[in-house]
């Protein structure tokens, strides 16, 4: 708990990062990488080149000075920054150099506004927050029975072509086996080499784990006017045939939903976000077949739709799955009714029914797919603490609700 010298002067921080929070991480990561270039191996540099990385860090400043003594708040975002940070390989080495530099930003920024006493309170919350990290990665890394930014060897046991853009990529042990356990709903670090720069990239698991194997689908990203094209997911697609060998973490992540309940899932997902509620899915076929499974997708049409196969392979053994799909622009080729049930976006009213509401709902896509949909639960009154989401990328924290 921050003490009660440092409280007013966090407090007092509040308007003020909401106001320069931006400036102050541009100017922190524009330090970091030129006192330590070798930290760019570490971030995605995609993310730096779009600015997202520095939006997310702005909003996670100021979330965590707004709610620095309500723990219930911080504790969920907490536990994704830690499960993130171990996917990465941070140890505990990273945190001097990150504070001193975040510090640096803050005092450059606010100028004569960065009091003694003020930067000394945000000295003291930094590090009751690295505290708190350093801890519990530690004890990840311990029970994933790994150092910090160990990497293992996976083979590409088969390369599939999803849907136009997502190929799906199946990895063992190099000596046949599967690379370990894991949750249905987390996912992995891939290590790409790129010139002189290493890129780490996350990817759900898009399978069961009861596999010999573990599956990643990776979506291509291609340029557009607001992001330039993923450059490792572009590198994957072009490089990457069965036989070769991969670079990867174990499995981490807490977008993990109790399989075992009588209640129903309800599955929501749009574009990629697919893939953890695949492995959730194909999980619950496999474990709990009587458990009430409702499957809501939203693609742009049949050639984006990517795990289909999964979808009609579990539908013709698990009898209490539904599911829904929505194509927003349907193409000829599409059949109402087989490969979809409605045209336009996604309209939960359409796709739930009464029985459905007393499930626990989860949630994976784009952020304004998640907000829309969050909203539209909570009209239907569905309670946020049965509201789950996973993010992929950096997130904006102050676009959903905690």
């Amino acid at each position: 708990m921050i003490s009660t010298v440092s409280r007013p002067y966090i407090d007092a921080s509040v308007p003020v990062l909401k106001v320069h929070g931006l400036a102050i991480t541009r100017h922190f990561y524009a330090s970091l990488f030129k006192a330590h270039p070798e930290l760019q191996n570490l971030f995605n540099m995609g993310n730096q080149a779009n600015g997202t990385q520095q939006q997310s860090l702005a909003a996670a400043v100021f979330a965590y000075a707004a709610n620095i003594d309500n723990a219930a708040a911080l504790a969920p975002v907490i536990e994704r920054i830690v499960h993130k940070h171990a996917s990465l390989g941070i140890t505990s080495s990273h945190y001097p150099i990150v504070g001193r530099h975040l510090l640096g930003a803050i005092q450059t920024v606010l100028g004569d506004a960065a009091t003694p006493p003020l930067m000394a309170a945000w000295d003291e919350a930094y590090w009751l927050l690295a505290g708190e990290l350093i801890a519990a990665e530690a004890r990840l890394y311990q029970q994933a029975g790994v150092q910090a930014g160990e990497w293992m060897t996976v083979q590409v046991k088969a390369v599939q072509q999803e849907s136009d853009d997502v190929v799906s990529y199946t990895l063992q042990t190099p000596q046949g086996t599967s690379p370990g356990a894991f949750k249905p709903g987390q996912y992995i670090s891939v290590v790409v080499q790129l010139g002189k720069l290493r890129q780490l990239r996350q990817y759900s698991l898009s399978d069961s784990p009861d596999k010999a194997t573990w599956r990643i689908s990776v979506k291509r990203e291609a340029v557009t006017n607001d992001t330039p094209a993923g450059q490792v997911s572009n590198w994957l697609h072009a490089n990457i045939k069965a036989g070769d060998h991969l670079q990867i973490s174990p499995a981490f992540g807490d977008f993990t939903p109790p399989l075992d309940l009588a209640t129903p899932i309800v599955l929501i997902s749009a574009g990629i976000g697919i893939t953890p509620m695949v492995s959730i899915l194909n999980t619950l076929t496999q474990r709990h077949p009587t458990r009430p499974v409702v499957f809501i997708h939203a693609a742009r049409n049949g050639q984006h739709h990517a795990l289909q196969g999964d979808l009609d392979a579990a539908r013709a053994v698990h009898h209490r799955l539904r599911v829904v799909v929505c194509y927003e622009s349907p193409l000829p080729t599409d059949t109402l009714g087989q490969t979809y049930h409605h045209a336009g976006r996604l309209d939960l009213a359409q796709a739930l029914q009464e029985a459905d509401m007393d499930g626990d709902f989860y949630l994976c896509g784009p952020i304004g797919f998640m907000q829309t949909q969050w909203q539209s639960l909570l009209a239907a009154k569905v309670h946020a603490s049965r509201i789950h989401r996973e993010v992929f990328g950096p997130e904006l924290l102050n676009l959903l609700p905690s």
